[in-house]
């Protein structure tokens, strides 16, 4: 297997979580540091089928089936090998690299970075011990940071006499490997190599086995930049590397925590005062990729940010990065410290316990969303309160994932109605007032509100267009089920269908309209399946699937805005019958108006795209 290949493997791996992958086969519990479920490859009543999320494998107690992503997908559905890298490199969005054979020479090159790697955090760990040390062993005492924290962390010196390079020289180690790995670089005026840390503390970055990939790289006066870190290589990915997981993951997974601060000193700090599952992005604004391997430890990690403005703004752009990629059950949560401080000052200021009370204390994902709304949008007049719905609707339909987004819509529109809720009518003193209990013919009883439960029934000849566009282009099941599922399907054949062939769609997504048919016959379905003439006319317009989607939609909107103009007169008529102003209702009346509105304005703007 050629080089580039394993490295496309390795980021397949790394991208897709093993849990969403063998959920989607197995119902998984979550117990401890691992996933639980009933083995797929053998039957048992008792679980003894596991998945461990943060080392990326499955194995099974009771039939000893193991394995990665690609396995189980090979294993669980029956495919190839490239089958199955294909189907998850789709998934993840993934280009699958044309492959190549490595040679032996090239193999053992490889192999070799990760020692030639260590070779240079063992140097810089003895120069720390050295004179020429002692200045860094000075600034970590400062800092607080004791012999044990030193050895754990192996914090180490790089002096300023290009000591690394001939050291590695020494060990015949190429310097086109040294340039490669990030540890020297060229010099484009004499052409000389130097090395690439020169008069920092050195702080080792590992990958989550622990080997170590990289370097960063303090200063200790005030020299810029402040922190250098080293540049990719081919085994270190500043984007998706988090600093520490290796040491924070066990002690994450015991408390259920896993703290995502600005920087490692942060985390190393955190870690002398008892707070070992703190991790940092390195050099970056955190990524979508450390996002998603924070998701691996825990489902709501705690993002740690200094109260300055730099820490605020770091916060704003993490939500940038988290909303396209939110799905249920994983999110972000926020901890702001106070006076501008970071987490080492505020651990020396203040201690360990009202630290614990910050992380105690956390702000939700959506909160911090409304915030950044409601402070780059004034909302005072008319236009700059649809300025300010508009901004923040936008903000919104950056999630993918359609059911967090309808959550995320109910959220903000309760918000909005909260902020910008009309003053209630005076109610009026020249009607007749009514006794209470009093329930006499001829003498109207107050309005009283009744909330709208029932859902809306599905029209026939829609949901059988609907059923029949799935059942052409079936990557449409996917998109309209939950749509399908708001209303009241009264034709028990077609709710039957519609159940049926999202059942095996989600068994396999890749399913295409032959495979579909033949599984709904299969089942039984045939006859429904042989009633919808739609799907011959689908065929013969054949319309691309932009077209489709715009045409169920349109059907969609026309019943929801039919049950919504229904509802909006059954408020107004109660409203005017009443003997009392009712709030209840007339806020349910003005909500109602207000989501009719909103459905106009989001149909109108999806037609514009």
């Amino acid at each position: 297997m050629d080089g580039e290949f394993q490295k496309f493997l390795d980021e397949l791996r790394s991208r897709i979580s093993v849990a969403d992958v063998v959920g989607a086969k197995v119902k998984l519990v979550r117990k401890g540091k691992e996933y639980m479920g009933l083995c797929p490859f053998h039957n048992e009543k008792t679980p003894s089928f596991t998945v461990n999320e943060a080392k990326g494998f499955y194995h099974c107690f009771g039939c000893g089936a193991h394995g990665d992503i690609i396995k189980f997908e090979m294993e669980a559905n029956g495919l190839p090998f490239m089958d199955a890298v294909t189907k998850l490199a789709n998934k993840a969005g993934l280009a699958v690299p044309r492959s190549a054979r490595e040679t032996p020479e090239e193999a053992h090159r490889r192999s070799s970075w990760y020692e030639i790697t260590e070779m240079a955090a063992a140097y810089f760990e003895k120069n720390l011990r050295l004179t020429a040390g002692r200045e860094a062993m000075a600034y970590l005492a400062r800092r607080g940071f004791d012999e044990n924290i030193i050895k754990k962390f192996r914090l180490g010196f790089a002096p300023d006499n290009n000591g690394l390079t001939a050291w590695l020289a020494g060990k015949n180690v190429r310097e086109s490997d040294m340039i490669e790995l990030g540890l020297s670089v060229l010099s484009e005026k004499n052409g000389r190599v130097y090395d690439f840390f020169r008069n920092r503390v050195i702080i080792p970055i590992m990958d989550k086995r622990g080997r170590v990939i990289a370097f960063g790289g303090r200063v200790m006066g005030d020299a810029q930049p402040k922190y250098l870190n080293s540049p990719d290589t081919p085994i270190f990915n500043k984007r998706r590397v988090l600093y520490n997981l290796n040491f924070a993951r066990d002690s994450a997974y015991e408390h259920r925590r896993l703290v995502v601060c600005e920087g490692y000193m942060d985390v190393i700090a955190q870690a002398r005062f008892g707070f070992a599952y703190a991790v940092a992005p390195l050099g970056t604004a955190l990524t979508e990729e450390q996002i998603a391997e924070a998701w691996k430890i825990v489902p709501e990690p705690t993002l740690c940010f200094d109260g300055d403005n730099a820490g605020i703004h770091a916060a704003v752009r993490s939500i940038d990065r988290a909303l396209p990629i939110l799905k249920a059950g994983y999110s972000l949560k926020y901890v702001f410290l106070p006076d501008k401080m970071d987490p080492d000052e505020f651990l020396k200021a203040k201690g360990a316990e009202e630290y614990e009370k910050m992380l105690a204390s956390t702000v939700p994902l959506a909160d911090l969303l409304w915030r950044k709304v409601v402070d780059a949008v004034p909302a005072e007049t008319p236009e700059q309160k649809a300025l300010f719905e508009k901004t923040l609707f936008a903000e919104v339909a950056k999630i993918t994932d359609e059911k967090v987004r309808g959550y995320y819509l109910q959220d903000m529109k309760k918000r909005l109605f909260e902020r910008f809720r009309p003053a209630a009518p005076a109610a009026s003193t020249t009607r007749p007032r009514v006794a209470a209990g009093s329930g006499r013919r001829g003498q109207p009883e107050p309005a009283k509100f009744r909330p709208q439960t029932v859902k809306i029934a599905l029209d026939e000849m829609v949901g059988k267009f609907i059923a029949a566009a799935m059942l052409c282009y079936p990557a449409l099941i996917g998109e309209y089920e939950e749509k399908t599922g708001m209303f009241e399907i009264k034709d028990q054949s077609l709710r039957q269908l519609l159940e049926k062939m999202a059942e095996i769609f989600h068994a396999d997504e890749t399913t295409d309209d032959k495979s579909l048919c033949e599984g709904l016959k299969a089942a039984g379905l045939e006859k429904q399946v042989n009633a919808l003439w739609e799907v011959r006319m689908i065929r013969q317009q054949a319309p691309d699937l932009r077209k489709l989607r715009r045409e169920i939609d349109n059907k969609i909107l026309e019943m929801q805005l039919k049950q919504l103009e229904n509802e909006i007169k059954d408020c107004v008529r109660e409203l005017e019958i009443s003997e009392s102003f009712s709030e209840e209702l007339y806020r349910r009346c003005q909500m109602l108006k207000q989501e009719q509105k909103k459905l106009l304005e989001e149909h109108e703007a999806k037609n514009a795209l």
